[in-house]
């Protein structure tokens, strides 16, 4: 029997918005040159390229010349850690990263390490915030690097950026900031949290999958992680996604243009469902305010999240029980374990995460259809 499906794990992914399939057709029907081409076919698609790249760079308040095209979010991750390692030299080679980052940036901090590159974490507070304090206690002459999320993709918690890449560049280092999550849901401006570069990914703003950007800010030393040929101005070599970047372009667009009543609606649909799903007994919270406005994390005494989870999507609803990037494996949330939380309340926890199609219809239903599958898993 077919069900209502309802869909709650925006952080995850988001649908592409029609309006960025509308400026996206023409590039994979008529415009289908290659942007480094010189003829008239390929000067047509670096015009709509370099479009988009001012429209990416508006989102942010960048310069166009800033922003780099990349495959995706972890991509520009790994190019902001691995390119200034590259360039940096003794004795300032160390990485400062923290515990709750995604596993773009901590799996490849661990294997800088495996390599012989200094890293360094610091973790987090009960409620999943860095106290830029540790960060001073291990940023020195040493550090090259610090890499500090924005907003957390299993909790929705707001990191100080600003504070500790002021820390970084106190002590001569460079900041970067994963802000895959906050982009779209937050005000990001590069000037404001002061770092030199910045992750971005389309898929997250209602773009398209396969492309994602990376700040870079003018004069950072940084070595490509892509090499072949000068695209990107030698910063990422690849012939350049052009669909893909007119629909990261007209979703920025679209994200700068929304932001205010996305936040206003995003807010309002999840404390809905935030009040229906603490209202069940043995229900807590996992991480505090300043949140992303979409995002909660919620924990259900006696419950087992991923039995839990299959069990939703069987009755239509769609969540997750931490990054998508982790799904098919059995490890608890690092996120949630790195916050000191009990592993019985790391393994019953589920990430719901509204979006802007989200309605209060859709919002209650999921809410009571949350507590059925919660008391029926009870009861076994």
């Amino acid at each position: 029997m077919d069900v209502e499906r309802i869909y709650l794990d925006h952080n995850a992914t988001t649908p592409l918005a029609p309006e960025v399939l509308e400026a996206m057709l023409p590039c994979l029907r008529e415009d289908y040159g290659n942007a480094s081409s010189l003829h008239w076919f390929g000067q047509r698609a670096r015009a709509a390229v370099e479009v988009a790249r001012e429209q990416v760079a508006a989102l942010v308040g960048a310069q166009p010349s800033e922003i780099v095209f990349t495959a995706s979010g972890s991509e520009s991750d790994n190019t902001a850690l691995r390119g200034v390692a590259a360039r940096a030299r003794e004795p300032r080679r160390r990485i400062v990263t923290t515990t709750v980052e995604h596993h773009a940036v901590l799996r490849t901090a661990e294997a800088m390490r495996d390599e012989g590159v200094p890293v360094e974490l610091v973790g987090v507070d009960a409620e999943g915030r860095v106290d830029p304090e540790k960060v001073l206690d291990l940023v020195d002459e040493r550090t090259a690097l610090v890499s500090v999320m924005l907003g957390n993709n299993e909790t929705g918690v707001i990191q100080p950026t600003g504070r500790i890449a002021q820390i970084a560049h106190e002590a001569g280092a460079l900041a970067h900031c994963d802000a895959v999550q906050a982009a779209g849901k937050v005000r990001v401006d590069v000037s404001e949290l002061d770092v030199d570069l910045l992750t971005l990914s389309a898929h997250k703003i209602y773009g398209p999958k396969g492309v994602g950007g990376l700040y870079v800010r003018r004069g950072t030393p940084l070595a490509p992680l892509v090499r072949g040929g000068g695209q990107e101005r030698n910063r990422r070599a690849g012939t350049v996604n052009v669909a893909g970047a007119v629909g990261f372009g007209a979703a920025a667009v679209l994200a700068r243009q929304r932001l205010e009543a996305d936040v206003v609606h995003l807010r309002g649909m999840r404390d809905r469902l935030e009040a229906r799903l603490l209202a069940l007994a043995g229900a807590a919270l996992n991480g505090d305010e300043p949140r992303l406005p979409n995002t909660t994390n919620v924990s259900f005494e006696g419950c087992e999240a991923e039995g839990l989870m299959m069990a939703l999507d069987l009755a239509g609803v769609a969540v997750s029980t931490g990054a998508a990037c982790a799904a098919g494996g059995v490890e608890p949330s690092h996120v949630l374990k790195a916050m000191g939380l009990p592993p019985e309340r790391v393994q019953s926890s589920l990430r719901l995460s509204v979006g802007r199609g989200t309605t209060e219809d859709q919002v209650d239903r999921a809410a009571e259809i949350i507590r059925t599958c919660v008391e029926r898993q009870r009861a076994r």
